[in-house]
């Protein structure tokens, strides 16, 4: 047999199998091409990788020595989980949400840095002023009707009004109102007093009755010391104010106090003039929910009292 006829005999590959190759190099090359043209959202790859890994039950709980950051660079926006103390002394964050950037710290009463931004706890302060605020300016709304009411009577030097923080202090000289040493009402004094009582109807809070007297001792037939002579004084203005059942009587309350709380210096005729008297004091008080955040403050703050302009003390004793 010639070597023509070995060749013949042998497997013959068909013609077309060389373009078909061609072709598929061709194509394989365009999808290569296309592919490297594409861009790909992370973002999303990594929010369905996620949601597969939690719905088969793989956890995403991680111990860190410090504060643990999420890994990615490229999400834009994330939402931070609550990280979730232990016994150990770890931090570590439980979340299915692998987009986060970083994590809240806060602090806890143990000093660990587990912390949460106080920007919530400060809008409740700064709503806590303001409602104390607007507290503030209801009484002096009131205290300005009172002052409209008694015109006459504090040009006349009769009558004081002062307003605080929800309280308001009607202070009643001695002078026109009662006699030396009595405790019986000067008949001018009772229409200023039914002007006072028509008024205070339409003013919220509690009424204090108090009478005062200077250092100088009393001893007559009907009383027999400054204590009896500051209860009796406040007793006959209570009783004025209280007449046609205007006031409900449960808002009031009568106190003497003799000389133990001067107004002025004992020393001078002008001061123990000015401790003879009888104060109206309203004290309107604060609501249980706001009596409630003032408590719950370590102590109030300089700038709450500052914008208030009372001492620590005093508001603290009218809540």
């Amino acid at each position: 047999m010639s070597d023509e006829d070995e060749q013949d005999s042998g497997p013959k590959i068909p013609g077309w199998m060389a373009s078909f190759a061609d072709l598929m190099t061709l194509l394989l090359c365009f999808f290569v091409l296309l592919l490297s043209f594409s861009e790909m959202d992370v973002i999303k790859y990594k929010q369905v990788a996620g949601s597969m890994r939690h719905a088969f039950g793989v956890q995403s709980e991680v111990p860190a020595s410090g504060i643990p950051l999420g890994t990615s660079i490229i999400a834009q926006e994330f939402s931070s989980g609550r990280p979730d103390p232990t016994v150990e002394n770890v931090v570590q964050q439980q979340t299915v949400d692998n987009l986060q950037m970083t994590l809240e710290v806060r602090q806890s009463e143990e000093g660990e840095a587990l912390g949460s931004f106080d920007a919530d706890e400060e809008a409740a302060r700064e709503l806590l002023i303001s409602k104390l605020i607007s507290m503030r300016a209801d009484t002096e709304a009131d205290a300005q009707a009172l002052a409209e009411v008694l015109g006459k009577e504090i040009a006349d030097d009769m009558i004081d009004i002062e307003s605080e923080f929800r309280s308001i202090t009607i202070r009643i000289r001695e002078r026109g109102s009662f006699g030396s040493g009595s405790s019986s009402l000067n008949e001018d004094f009772i229409d200023v007093l039914e002007k006072l009582r028509n008024v205070l109807s339409d003013v919220e809070g509690q009424i204090s009755v108090e009478g005062h007297t200077d250092d100088v001792p009393i001893s007559t037939e009907s009383l027999s010391s400054n204590w009896h002579l500051s209860s009796q004084r406040a007793l006959t203005v209570g009783y004025e104010l209280l007449k046609d059942d205007v006031i409900d009587d449960s808002r009031f309350q009568i106190v003497g106090y003799a000389d133990s709380k001067p107004y002025a210096s004992n020393e001078t005729p002008d001061g123990r003039s000015q401790n003879r008297r009888v104060e109206i004091v309203i004290r309107q008080g604060v609501d249980e929910a706001t009596s409630a955040e003032l408590r719950e403050l370590d102590g109030p703050a300089q700038d709450l009292l500052d914008t208030l302009g009372i001492e620590e003390a005093d508001l603290l004793s009218r809540i």
